[in-house]
This record gives structure tokens, C-alpha cells and sequence, in this order.
């Protein structure tokens, strides 16, 4: 398979370049290019076309919720992740509601990151888990539109195992560390949030987060 092909945009060269230089190690990920602004990156978006742009929030010219809410317009097909150092709930729910795909704080760990650009290149949310509690406890928040009928029960229910593996899930917990806290292989973990996603029809870990939540299994 082709490399994953990665725009970043930071204000801060310094921190470009060490990004840069940490992915460049990964034979799966190629860093295509860099920007300093939401301008350019629109610019270099629209020359490179990468799969993934990791993108700061506070920038001149044009900040990053503005340059994401022109991605989301111009180029859909494109994946953002908000990389910033501020996770206030203002931030983080202006930039998912400008479309980015995920949530990432500067001080995440490389191997989080890695994997955070991998899934967000195959379509699914990535939320720092900090903003993932943000996220659940918003929509908690929100009056029931329809409050009858109550949620269905799974028509195949999980397994206690898949409980488990849903409850750290849905703290935000990678699958890496999902399989320390189990005692389980890290590809036996990936098996079953395969099968909570599909059992809870979710296309993604947030929404199944979110939908486990709706049908009173957390």
C-alpha cells in the first residue's frame, strides 16, 4: 500500500521540523510538505493534495478553523487533525464542527500520533482522551429529541470481554493500551473493537462511544 501523505501546518518551523523528522522514520507515512499559515496551507493542500493534514489552531493570516472549514468546502476528500496545545471546549468544538476528523494535544506521545494519522487516513475519528470526555459529556448534554421509543437492545449483544474492551474504548484508550490494562495481545484487542463497531453499527470508536452510552451499555 502507498504511504499515508501528510501536510503539516504550525506556525512554528522548529516544531515542523521535529514533527517532520519523527515521521519520517515510518515507512507507512510520508510528510509532503509543510505551511506556516492556514493560507498557505490552502495553497500547498491544493498542490500536494496529502491524505492527512495535521493542523495548529492559532496562526496568522488564517487561523486553523477557518483554514478547515475551506478544506472541508474545497476538498472533502482530505482528513484533518487539529494538533494544538489548547484543548478549551471552545476550541475543540469549533474545530470539529469545521471538520476536522480529530483532536490531538502537542504533548501526545509519537506512537499516539502515528496512529492517530493511520486512522484518520482510513476515515475514522481520533480524539485525545481529554476531548473524547469533552465530546460524551456534550452530547449527555443535549435534550432527547424523540425520547420515545427507548433504544433497542443489540440485536447481537457483545460479549463481557467486549464490554470491557468498549468501556476503555470509550475512555479514549488506544488499543496498545487497551491490551496492557486486559492482559490481552494487542491484535486480540483489535479483533474486538472490530466486533463492537460492527455490533453497534458504528463507523468509528466515537461513535460507538457515543452510541453505547444512548443504549445504557456504559
Amino acid at each position: 500500500m502507498s504511504p499515508v501523505r501528510v501536510l503539516l501546518v504550525d506556525d512554528q518551523a522548529l516544531f515542523r521540523e521535529a514533527l517532520a523528522t519523527l515521521l519520517a522514520i515510518r515507512d507507512d507515512i510520508e510528510v509532503v510538505g509543510e505551511a506556516g499559515t492556514g493560507e498557505e496551507a490552502l495553497r500547498r493542500t491544493a498542490e500536494l493534495n496529502p491524505d492527512v493534514v495535521l493542523m495548529d489552531l492559532r496562526m496568522p493570516v488564517l487561523d486553523g478553523i477557518a483554514a478547515m472549514r475551506r478544506l472541508r468546502a474545497e476538498r472533502p476528500g482530505v482528513q484533518v487533525i487539529a494538533l494544538t496545545t489548547f484543548d478549551d471546549d471552545e476550541d475543540v468544538f469549533a474545530a470539529l464542527r469545521a471538520g476536522a476528523l480529530g483532536y490531538l494535544l502537542k504533548d501526545v506521545s509519537s506512537a499516539q500520533l502515528v496512529d492517530a494519522v493511520l486512522a484518520a487516513a482510513r476515515g475514522e475519528s481520533v480524539l485525545q482522551p481529554s476531548v473524547a470526555a469533552k465530546v460524551v459529556a456534550r452530547f449527555a448534554q443535549l435534550p432527547d429529541a424523540d425520547p420515545e421509543p427507548r433504544p433497542q437492545p443489540l440485536v447481537v449483544p457483545l460479549s463481557d470481554r467486549e464490554l470491557e474492551v468498549l468501556r476503555l474504548l470509550a475512555d479514549g484508550h488506544s488499543n496498545r493500551e487497551i491490551a496492557a490494562s486486559l492482559f490481552l495481545a494487542e491484535g486480540t484487542v483489535k479483533n474486538h473493537v472490530t466486533n463492537v463497531l460492527a455490533k453497534l453499527s458504528a463507523r468509528d470508536r466515537t461513535q460507538a462511544a457515543l452510541r453505547a452510552r444512548a443504549l445504557g451499555l456504559l
